[in-house]
Formats: C-alpha cells, sequence, structure tokens
C-alpha cells in the first residue's frame, strides 16, 4: 500500500502540501464514487453507484493525519452525491475496476450491503477548534460531496424534521425557528392554470445525477433540435429556479446544487494558460453518460469554465452568484449547519481569495473581460461593469455573514470590510447621474493632474451622448454602466440598478432615485415585457465596432437591449425592499399576461419588448422560474427581507484611503454619508 505524507494547516485551508504520485488522483489512492447502470439478471436497466469510502478521523495534532480502514463497494443511497479528487478542472470521474485490487486495497462487493449505513458525514460543532467528530468519505479530502445524514445535536437539526405540512391556512410560520420553518405551504388559494403549468415545467426541467436532483437545465423546449448549451445547468440560472424551491418548501435540490457545484471548483493552480485559477466556479456543468464495458456506463459531471463557450471567456459571476445562493439557503430553511461544513468554509474563502487578490487595478472595482456575466458576448462592457461590481459587493456582504471566525479568517474579514467600504463610496459616488451630476460633467474641466482634481478620470464633456441630455427625468437618476478613464458608459443596465438596491450599494436616497426613474420610464424600460437588460441599445455604425457586428446582438434584441423576463424577480425584490409593491405587481400583471401563451420565451425584441425574440429559446426555465418567485414574493414579502441587506452604516466609518499613508490628503466620506437619509 502506498504511504502518503501529508502536512496541513490546522484550519484545513486549500493550501494544504499534498505529497502524492498522481496529479488528480484521489487521497490516499481511492478513486471518486461514480454512478454505475448496467443490466439486471431479469434484463431491467438498473442503475447503482459505487462508493469506495475510507474512514478518516483527524486526530487533535495539527500536523499528523493518520487513516485507517476498509473500502467496500456501497450502493450509494438516493441522498447521496459521490466524491472526487482534491483537484480537478474537467470531467469527473475515474474508471474503477470492481473486484480488482488496487494499491494494496481489496474491493469486496459483497460485503458492502452490511455498511450501507456507515457514516461520511462532516460533523463539527460551531468554535470547535479540534477535529475528532470528523469523519470524511475518501480518506483526508477535505471537500466530501455526500449530501449526508445528520445526527441531531445542538447545532444540528434533522433534515426530516423539516418536513412539515401546513393544514390550518392561517396558521404563522416564524422565519427563525430552524429548518421547522423552512417549507412554504400556500394554503391560502389554489394556484391559477398558468402557476400550474410553471411549476409542471420547472419540475420538468430538474437534472439529476446517480438518482438526485442537483440542477435545471437552461431551457427545455422539446422542439429545440439544436440545443447547443441550454441543456446544461448553469450556476446564474439556476438561482431563480432554487429560490423558487426554497420558498415552496423544497430545499433537497438547491443543497446538492450547492455541493455539487463546490466540488467542480477549480482547486489546482497550474501555470497552463487554459487551466483556471483556483476557486474558480465554472458557468455550467453537464451530466453526461460515459459507456463501460460490460453493458454499463457511468455519469459523470462536466463542467464548462469557458472553455466551450462562445468567445471562451471565464465566468466571473459564477462564483459571486454561488454565494448569494448559499447565504439565501441558510436564510429561508435555517439550516445553517450547511455553511459551516469546513469544505464549504474552504471554497468559500477560495473564491474571495481570487477575487481579492491584488492586482495592477488603482480601483476597489473588479476589472473583468467582456462577456464575463450575463450579457456573455461581446457588448462593450470590459472594464468595471455596474453588474459585477453590485454582486461582489452583495457576495462579499453574504461571505461577511457566513465566515467562521478564528484565527486564519480575521484578515480575511478585515479584507472584506476594507473592500466594501472603498467599494461603496467609489459607486456611489463615481458611477451615480442624475440631472445634478450630469450638469456638473457636463461643465468639467478636464487634463486636470492632481489630487484634488474634480474631474478625477478625465471625462470629456463631449461624452454625454444626446439622448441622455433629453432622457434623463428631473426626479430620478441611476447607476452608470461603466466607468474607467477618459471613459463613462451612461447606457442604464438593469441588472446592476436592481442589486445596488438590493444590496445597498446605493444609499436609501439613490435606491429611490433609480425606482422613481424606471417608473418614469416605464415605456422604454417595460413596454410590454418587463425588462430591459440595457438601455438603449448600440445602433448603425457603433453596433458594428461594439459588438463586432454581432448577427446575435443587433439594436434592440438579446443583449442589445432586449427585454428579458427573469430579470423581473429581481425588480421585485428590489421594489419590495423600498416599499414600492405597486411596481412590482404592475410588472407582474404585465407579464402573467403573455407568458404562458408566447411558451415562456427567453427574450423579447424590438423596443417595446412587443416580439418574441428571433433567437429566443422557448420553455426558457429562468423565465419561468422567475415568474414563479416572483409570485411567491409578492405573497409573502415578508420572505423578501431575507434576500437583500439594509445600510450598514459602520461601513461609513471606515476610509482605506491609501493616500493617507503618504502625508496626502485623507478621502473624504461626508459625501458618502451627506447621501443617507436616518
Amino acid at each position: 500500500m502506498n504511504s502518503l505524507s501529508l502536512l496541513c494547516h490546522w484550519t484545513m485551508k486549500p493550501t494544504c502540501r499534498i505529497l502524492t504520485s498522481c496529479r488528480n488522483s484521489a487521497l490516499f489512492g481511492f478513486p471518486p464514487a461514480k454512478c454505475y447502470h448496467g443490466l439486471a439478471k431479469n434484463g431491467n436497466l438498473s442503475n447503482f453507484c459505487v462508493n469506495f469510502e475510507q474512514i478518516s478521523q483527524f486526530h487533535t495534532n495539527p500536523f499528523r493525519v493518520s487513516a485507517s480502514g476498509h473500502v467496500f463497494d456501497d450502493a450509494l443511497k438516493a441522498s447521496q452525491v459521490p466524491s472526487w479528487s482534491f483537484g480537478q478542472s474537467g470531467v469527473i470521474s475515474r474508471s474503477y475496476s470492481v473486484g480488482t485490487t488496487s494499491r494494496g486495497v481489496s474491493v469486496i462487493a459483497r460485503l458492502a450491503s452490511k455498511f450501507r449505513n456507515l457514516s461520511t458525514s462532516i460533523e463539527t460543532r460551531v468554535n470547535e477548534n479540534n477535529f475528532e467528530r470528523i469523519y470524511v468519505q475518501g480518506g483526508i479530502n477535505v471537500k466530501p460531496v455526500t449530501v449526508e445524514r445528520i445526527d441531531k445535536d445542538e447545532n444540528v437539526v434533522r433534515e426530516e424534521e423539516s418536513r412539515i405540512e401546513v393544514s390550518d391556512e392561517k396558521q404563522n410560520i416564524s422565519n427563525q425557528e430552524g429548518l421547522d420553518e423552512a417549507k412554504v405551504v400556500n394554503a391560502q388559494r389554489e394556484y391559477s392554470d398558468i402557476e400550474k403549468d410553471a411549476w409542471k415545467l420547472l419540475r420538468d426541467s430538474v437534472v439529476t445525477y446517480c438518482g438526485t436532483p442537483v440542477g435545471t437545465v437552461a431551457a427545455n423546449d422539446p422542439g429545440d433540435k439544436q440545443t447547443l448549451n441550454y441543456d446544461q445547468v448553469f450556476i446564474r440560472d439556476f438561482v431563480p429556479s432554487a429560490l423558487a424551491f426554497l420558498l415552496k418548501g423544497e430545499g433537497e435540490i438547491v443543497k446538492n446544487f450547492l455541493l455539487h457545484t463546490l466540488q467542480l471548483q477549480s482547486w489546482e493552480k497550474t501555470v497552463d494558460c487554459y487551466s483556471p485559477g483556483q476557486g474558480l466556479m465554472p458557468a455550467s456543468f453537464k451530466v453526461r453518460t460515459v459507456p463501460l464495458d460490460g453493458n454499463k456506463y457511468e455519469e459523470v459531471l462536466d463542467p464548462d469554465f469557458g472553455e466551450s463557450a462562445i468567445g471562451r471567456v471565464a465566468p466571473v459571476d459564477s462564483g459571486l452568484w454561488w454565494i448569494i445562493l448559499l447565504r439565501a439557503y441558510g436564510k429561508i430553511t435555517g439550516d445553517y449547519a450547511l455553511q459551516e461544513r469546513v469544505d464549504v468554509q474552504t471554497g468559500l474563502k477560495m473564491i474571495l481569495n481570487l477575487c481579492l487578490t491584488d492586482g495592477f487595478d488603482m480601483f476597489p472595482s473588479l476589472l473583468v473581460t467582456d462577456g464575463s456575466c450575463m450579457i456573455d458576448r461581446r457588448m462593450g462592457i470590459h472594464g468595471h461593469p455596474l453588474e459585477i461590481q453590485a454582486l461582489f459587493y452583495s457576495a462579499l456582504r453574504c461571505s461577511r455573514e457566513m465566515l467562521a471566525l478564528n484565527d486564519g479568517s480575521n484578515i480575511l474579514v478585515r479584507a472584506i470590510n476594507n473592500r466594501l467600504s472603498a467599494l461603496s463610496f467609489h459607486i456611489r459616488e463615481y458611477y451615480w447621474v442624475d440631472m445634478k451630476k450630469i450638469n456638473e460633467i457636463y461643465r468639467y474641466k478636464t487634463e486636470e493632474y492632481s489630487t484634488e482634481a474634480t474631474n478625477k478620470f478625465n471625462i470629456y464633456p463631449e461624452q454625454i451622448p444626446l439622448w441622455l441630455m433629453d432622457w434623463i427625468p428631473e426626479e430620478g437618476g441611476y447607476f452608470i454602466g461603466n466607468l474607467q478613464p477618459a471613459h463613462m458608459d451612461f447606457r442604464f443596465f438593469t441588472l446592476g440598478n436592481l442589486w445596488s438596491i438590493v444590496s445597498s450599494l446605493g444609499t436609501p436616497k439613490q435606491n429611490d432615485s433609480v425606482l422613481n426613474l424606471i417608473e418614469a420610464k416605464w415605456d422604454d424600460l417595460v413596454g410590454h415585457m418587463p425588462l430591459k437588460i440595457c438601455y438603449p441599445a448600440l445602433e448603425f455604425e457603433e453596433w458594428r465596432i461594439i459588438t463586432g457586428s454581432d448577427p446575435k446582438n443587433t439594436p434592440w434584441s438579446y443583449h442589445n437591449s432586449g427585454s428579458w423576463p427573469t430579470l423581473l424577480w429581481q425588480f421585485t425584490l428590489a421594489c419590495l425592499k423600498m416599499g414600492r409593491i405597486d411596481l412590482a405587481q404592475k410588472a407582474a400583471d404585465l407579464a402573467e399576461k403573455r407568458l404562458r401563451s408566447d411558451r415562456w420565451p427567453e427574450y423579447y425584441d424590438t423596443r417595446t419588448g412587443k416580439f418574441i425574440g428571433k433567437q429566443s429559446r422557448l420553455y426558457q426555465t429562468w423565465t419561468i422560474a422567475g415568474y414563479l418567485t416572483t409570485k411567491m414574493l409578492l405573497e409573502n414579502p415578508e420572505k423578501a427581507a431575507l434576500l437583500f441587506w439594509d445600510e450598514d452604516y459602520e461601513l461609513l466609518e471606515i476610509c482605506v484611503c491609501a493616500l493617507s499613508k503618504s502625508g496626502r490628503k485623507k478621502c473624504s466620506r461626508g459625501a458618502a454619508k451627506s447621501q443617507i437619509l436616518i
């Protein structure tokens, strides 16, 4: 049997040094679990999961890990999912010959049935410094993907206890009593025909892996002969589906999704320029079937980090959405044990380290390439697009709530606080435009070389487009789409502005102004179908230069100012936060008139969103899920409070201006404080 030396930090950080002979092999040479399918004796197709379990107990010595036990061929239960190697960035699968001996380990399949109830859970107590109660599937791998059976203690509540049925229509459900509060039962009324149809379509889109639900496909149009990548599970697209299931009290699929995508996270930093950076989450994954010998096949999860996408752009927003969904799962279900797991905490820190890494940029906003978010084609958003900054701010606020406080995370929490403070000031001060600010820009002086310059980014007044001067209302404003030296993208990007409201990236006054602008420009931003992804469209020579003559992003179509119904649930969440339920209800009623008859399209075209998109996929899952989430939020507005953030006044007291070290004038927080409505 191979021996293996392991040096690992006590905090189980991903910087462990593992000495092993195989780059992507599982620890101790045990391969990951796979889902096999084959022909039973009676000729019927059967499936079973082969799971090679190694019990490893972490002793109190932080520099020594011992492992012992036997490995058995066990049929994986429906409530479990497999475990795989410590670091990988490709297809998660490994062939294994059942009944053979590998690395001195004898696999005895006939004994598997005796050990079906062998625990593979990670059981930790909050703030407990020793790891004597940690049992990890597959050796000492700190990233178990098993959806474990959790024994009840003072910090963990059985999942079975969360399965409650409400028969009394007037029974009030508290949001503070753990998993028992997870199930939201709409017993007060019958579902309408459109809601029944939507729920059926959403359930039909569910993807299973080894018999367990792990997500929903992007689109499930039975008449679509060229699916492209719409048959995959996208992290971004699954968020409204996850919220719909959570609000209905069905959290299993969300938990499985969070754990599976965590296993697909890139855990290895390599010098290969086509390998994802450490901590990057994939844009999507697909369950593939791989044939084996003997009329058998196995299911594998194949992630896409952008190497198959149009433009080959890595997804920046996937990790941010994953963090946001992780918090939403805990808030709605009360199952905070999931985010306290060692593997989840480690994956969370890896995403944060990737986002908070110092670079050449001078701004607190994230520098990203074009096509790295929901707008995944060239649309001139390279640089510091608002959508990424708003999601980044939201993910940082989520992480600050979920990170386990210890000696290893204190530095990271301090870095998060500093970044939150700097980012909020940067966006509120420099991205915001209203009638007053536009008039200031119109009178800017240029070529100001000074630390106290008014025109810090050397913006030329001639950049103000003519459409904006006529379009901006007297009351209302918004955050511009992008800001770079000598460049302001004055387009209105809906997703970034909505999440600026949801996360309180904007001040209360700014948040109100954004909704005032949407109301004032309802015909332009909503029209016949909510909501425009951006406004206005790029046309003529500007379209040709900026999009590269993209035939899909023609003016008023797709990402170039098309109307996307999935934005409805995010608009609803923003409206509920600001007490504008009337606007949300108006948009929901408008969408409800057409979505079902139009067969739930992905997007709509033309200036007013009157026509179904020329290349729009039908039965688009996040259109369906967005509608259902909207309906449930409107019926249970108290649930919306679990998904948004209020103003954090402590951030206004933090100044992280680096110029103060050189004796120069310290940047003022007064401008930001003066806009807060207390």
